[in-house]
């Protein structure tokens, strides 16, 4: 096997062409063992550490991490010792990266306004990434349980204490992705309530606008029928002035004046008569005065430069070319 001198080495070795590519804690071939973890920084930027096993070959890759309290006084192997140390470090830089989300978390809670929902989705999508590493260090946990453990001499008795810790872990970082998660919950409560308010009031406008369109299509509806009844009653005063006219040619001078005076009277009322007498026009005609009424009206609400004659257009067309 090649020689392994950086976490990067160690991974070609194993199949991988970088930490993306592999997604779980453990990495094996038939030959060596490949541990990785992150740490987190106070930014929560992970730095990648890693821990060869191949036969009797044993190296810690990647920045050294503190040693800690758990397995001093303790005798166990250098390799032991080291998985330890690994593990509690990442603990610990996980334990603290939650305490910066958390004081971030409560910023946005104190504020009087609802807290922006980027500066919440932020908080979120950091907590997101914290749980992808909490879950490695869960799986390593788990991995070190069985025959991975068996690399690993004496570490059986020290992974109760781990696994507490582990397990606290995992508690504190839900709790505080479930605050971020009622956070926008509210954020987005209170949005629906605006879009509610503003939907009403543009219910309300939209009723407002459709009164005022009923109201008028009733007055529309008085000048129709004003324009109806002057209609019919040109129609009855324009026969007899068309037979007047029609009489009245040098064409015409052969007709006796008696007949044109039989005409004439026959005209004014025979279409009188047949006009008036229908019933859709006396209806018409007795409801003249509610015409009157709405028509009236109608013209009161319209603009007054509307009605005026300084208010008609004083636009000339072009004669056509």
């Amino acid at each position: 096997m090649a020689e392994v001198s950086n976490l990067q080495d160690a991974l070609v070795a194993v199949g991988h062409s970088s930490l993306s590519s592999s997604r779980s804690p453990v990495l094996r071939t038939a030959e060596a063992t490949l541990v990785t973890l992150a740490t987190l920084d106070k930014d929560g930027q992970p730095t990648w550490h890693g821990i060869w096993v191949a036969g009797k070959e044993f190296k810690v890759l990647g920045p050294d991490v503190p040693a800690c309290l758990l397995v001093q006084g303790a005798k166990v192997p250098a390799p032991t010792r080291s998985m330890i140390d690994l593990l509690q470090a990442a603990n610990r830089s996980y334990i603290e990266w939650i305490e910066v989300l958390g004081e971030r978390l409560d910023g946005l809670e104190l504020r009087p306004d609802p807290a922006p929902l980027a500066d919440v989705s932020g908080v979120l999508h950091a907590i997101a990434g914290l749980r992808k590493q909490i879950v490695r260090l869960e799986v390593l946990v788990s991995e070190l349980d069985g025959p991975l453990g068996e690399k690993f001499d004496g570490i059986a008795t020290l992974l109760p204490a781990v696994r507490v810790e582990v397990t606290h872990l995992d508690e504190l970082s839900t709790g505080i992705a479930q605050g971020a998660r009622d956070l926008i919950a509210i954020r987005n409560s209170i949005d629906a309530n605006r879009l509610s308010a503003f939907a009403n009031q543009l219910g309300e406008t939209s009723n407002r606008i459709a009164e005022v369109a009923n109201t008028s299509n009733i007055r529309m509806l008085g000048v129709a029928y004003i324009a109806l009844v002057i209609a019919v009653v040109s129609v009855v005063v324009l026969i007899p002035n068309t037979g007047a006219t029609i009489l009245g040619m040098p064409s015409a001078a052969w007709v006796p004046g008696l007949w044109v005076d039989v005409i004439l009277v026959v005209l004014a009322i025979v279409p009188a008569i047949v006009v008036f007498s229908r019933p859709w026009v006396q209806r018409t005609l007795r409801g003249l005065q509610y015409s009157e009424m709405r028509t009236s009206e109608g013209l009161t609400d319209l603009p007054e430069e509307a009605v005026s004659p300084s208010g008609a257009s004083t636009s000339v067309i072009p004669p056509p070319r």
